[in-house]
């Protein structure tokens, strides 16, 4: 079982330099993926959509990741695939070429959806290897290699305003620069993984303990279930902002395509600031506090925001975005360690399903604001956190 090696971890240390090129390789893949809804303005004048037909675009792209994610991941529980993360981002790569040159709405979809199969190649392994180089730090590992695909999400759109806005559609094929950068970064990783389960599966075998949740299998099903909840609440919310956040501030503040790039990059970089706070703050004080107050936590400020003028909206932004994101790795580590074992099956589940519902998100949000306005669509999405109350419900682990 490729899960097995990670007690050996703690004992050889945080494998720091192998968390570092996990977080890298993640802002490369996750720049390259990001580019898609940053260019949403563009492609909505180039082939004349509407914004139900830009949630399609996020839909396939997200569902694609969503459905393949769990099997990547079940499957990789029992067979390691140490070189995967590389053939993950070269789909990526072939996606983001498509999409440079895509010629009609079909095309689109189609780059869309290789995109969508290069996560999911992606994320389950990568998740899995942060823990295997985490040392027993899982809460900072998870950070470490989240905020990277956080940094990517961030940066995407706002290289996309200052390259991809002022030169077209054909301009995105100059980040398949990045792709290939991360490729080679990938490989490396891959070589390590490789050989630490080599080493693994020659050291003696060792007892386990802590491996068994005592909880009973209903029990266990119910805590994923209301985890799944707590996903759905956050990517649903965050899909306003990552599909339709520059059309807000364009339609409602008049501002440039450029200006709104901007803006939600400032977003973005708080959604990174707190990613890489939740996981050690988890590890310290225990996963459910942090996950109880991060999707709570929120709702204050998302109810403030659909009422904000422009500075206070950008200004409001950066605690939802820091709030709301300290959560994903605090739920990742509390869901490893409610299945042991199943790292691969738990980072696949959890990435696929935060993927699916940013996808049906989009999609309905923007059937939302093709009928009313995108303005409803924040003042209705506001109350999305109240789904947060549900986290008084997770049981408290040992472990924490």
């Amino acid at each position: 079982m490729p899960a097995s090696p990670a007690p050996a971890s703690a004992a050889r240390g945080t494998a720091y330099a192998i968390l570092a090129a996990l977080s890298l390789s993640h802002l490369l893949n996750d720049l390259v993926q990001s580019l898609l809804p940053a260019i949403y303005p563009l492609l909505k004048q180039s082939f004349h959509l509407d914004f139900g037909q830009i949630g399609l675009i996020t839909l396939v792209f997200q569902l694609t990741a969503s459905v393949l994610q769990p099997v990547v991941g079940l499957y990789t529980d029992r067979r390691s695939m140490p070189f995967s993360l590389a053939l993950g981002m070269a789909a990526s790569l072939v996606g983001l070429l498509l999409l440079s040159m895509a010629w009609t709405y079909g095309v689109l979809l189609l780059a869309a959806g290789l995109v969508g199969i290069g996560s999911a190649i992606f994320h389950p392994e990568a998740s899995r290897v942060a823990r295997l180089a985490s040392g027993g730090r899982y809460g900072l590992a998870q950070s470490v290699f989240q905020v990277g695909g956080n940094a990517g999400t961030a940066l995407g759109p706002l290289l996309a305003a200052f390259i991809v806005v002022p030169h077209g559609q054909s301009s995105v094929a100059w980040f398949s620069l990045a792709a290939l950068a991360g490729i080679i970064v990938l490989g490396i990783v891959g070589r390590w993984y490789r050989d630490r389960l080599a080493a693994s599966a020659r050291a003696p075998a060792r007892s386990r303990p802590g491996t068994v949740t005592p909880l009973s299998r209903a029990r266990i099903v119910a805590t994923v279930a209301i985890l799944l909840t707590l996903i759905f609440s956050k990517y649903f919310y965050m899909a306003s902002f990552s599909s339709y956040y520059t059309f807000y501030l364009i339609h409602r503040f008049g501002v440039s395509v450029a200006q709104s790039q901007v803006y939600l990059f400032v977003f973005l970089g708080a959604v990174a600031a707190g990613t890489i706070l939740g996981g050690p703050i988890g590890d310290r004080v225990g996963r459910k506090p942090v996950i109880w107050g991060s999707i709570l936590g929120v709702l204050p400020f998302t109810l403030i925001l659909p009422h904000a003028n422009l500075a206070w909206t950008v200004a409001l932004t950066i605690p939802i975005g820091a709030i709301l994101a300290s959560a994903m790795p605090a739920i990742l580590v509390y869901a490893q360690e409610l299945l042991p074992g199943r790292v691969g099956l738990v980072g696949g589940l959890f990435f696929g399903f935060a993927f699916g519902m940013g996808g049906l998100g989009a999609a309905i949000l923007g059937e939302v604001a093709d009928h009313t306005s995108i303005e409803f669509v924040y003042a209705l999405s506001a109350y999305l956190p109240l789904i947060g109350l549900s986290a008084a419900l997770l049981p408290r682990l040992a472990s924490r």
